[in-house]
């Protein structure tokens, strides 16, 4: 539908240039593409999905490419969320609530201070 619009947010290791993680089970800090202003309609769209009648769904990998078959890993869905505030531009950086909190398991893969 073309008024329901979803945003794809995707974690990287660190070892890549975006800085995506869990704050905690029910917040998620996303970093957008490096040209993504707040006043830009990217970052309009984020802001104010609510009152446009969008979703944001989450999905998330721990890797781009899988390490057993080389090819890309699959995706965790762990659900929709709303914005809650931004810092910067260019890029920005988001702080989504989670409508339902990230389960234990994916947790650990999600979270930034986790090492190796």
């Amino acid at each position: 539908m073309l008024d329901e619009l979803i945003s794809l947010l995707q974690y990287r290791s660190p070892t890549t240039m975006y800085n995506d993680y869990s704050i905690n089970e029910s917040l998620f800090h996303w970093q957008s593409q490096s040209t993504t202003a707040e006043n830009s309609s990217t970052g309009q769209r984020n802001i104010h999905h609510v009152e446009r009648g969008s979703k944001v769904l989450l999905f998330v990998r721990e890797f781009k490419s899988d390490r057993v078959t080389g090819g890309a890993e699959a995706y965790t869905y762990p659900g929709t969320a709303s914005y809650v505030r931004h810092e910067g531009a260019r890029p920005m950086n988001i702080t989504w609530r989670l409508d339902r909190p990230i389960p234990a398991k994916f947790l650990k893969k999600t979270n930034k201070l986790v090492v190796g």
